[in-house]
């Protein structure tokens, strides 16, 4: 991903107007970026989700009603053990790649079920949450507070979902492959693993910022302003 970025920021500083950038532009293929379809697909699906994410965020630290408990959702225990699930599909997400580089196939296809596995896992535990919340008697309706979570958490649930569906794609197919063509899914799987590593990262923005936004801080912010 670094050198993606390296290249990136490479490229913007180039000048294809100078006759010496010309040649050297006429000499390659015409792929700026070595980066396959699944892969470039994965980031276009980046950059719409970070939008509408930010927008979420940002609704969550403008609209928290001032008597809310902001602490409220950290209680429960079973959202911290959600989050740790996710940790550790990012982990077999890690074996997966240094599988595939030693060319480890039977690790590989243990490894992309128990993925699929653990994030099925997450979405029931994300359910069941939701109904311990409801039983509490706090919904969606109940103010900016909860409706943020409810909102963010649905949205990353649906996120998760769509790659659940590609993951069932890419598994159905490795688990079918003889042991020496399961590297030739090496692009696939290396895009499943970066839309993972995407979701763990927003669920963790998300909730860090459920942690830091406490009363405390939004108190000490008001008294800055003041």
């Amino acid at each position: 991903m670094s050198n993606f970025i390296k290249k990136l920021f490479g490229t913007l500083t180039e000048k294809p107007w100078e006759s010496d950038r010309a040649k050297i532009d006429d000499a390659h293929i015409g792929k700026t970026f070595d980066l396959s379809v699944q892969t470039s697909a994965v980031i276009i699906i980046f950059g719409i989700a970070t939008v509408l994410f930010s927008l979420i965020f940002t609704g969550y630290i403008y609209s928290i009603p001032p008597e809310q408990d902001t602490r409220y959702l950290l209680k429960p225990n079973f959202l911290w053990i959600n989050t740790f699930i996710l940790f550790v599909i990012a982990y077999f997400f890690s074996k997966i790649t240094s599988d595939l580089k030693q060319k480890e196939t039977m690790r590989i296809k243990r490894n992309i079920i128990l993925v699929g596995g653990l994030s099925y896992l997450f979405l029931f535990g994300q359910l069941y949450f939701w109904v311990q919340l409801m039983q509490s008697g706090n919904y969606v309706s109940t103010n900016s507070y909860f409706s943020s979570f409810y909102i963010f958490t649905a949205l990353h649930g649906m996120h998760l979902l769509g790659g659940l569906f590609f993951w069932g794609r890419v598994a159905s197919r490795i688990l079918k492959m003889e042991q020496n063509k399961i590297l030739d899914e090496e692009n696939n799987i290396s895009a499943l693993s970066m839309y993972w590593m995407f979701l763990l990262v927003v669920w963790l923005a998300f909730f860090l910022m459920i942690y830091i936004f406490n009363d405390s801080f939004i108190a000490w912010c008001k008294t800055l302003i003041s």
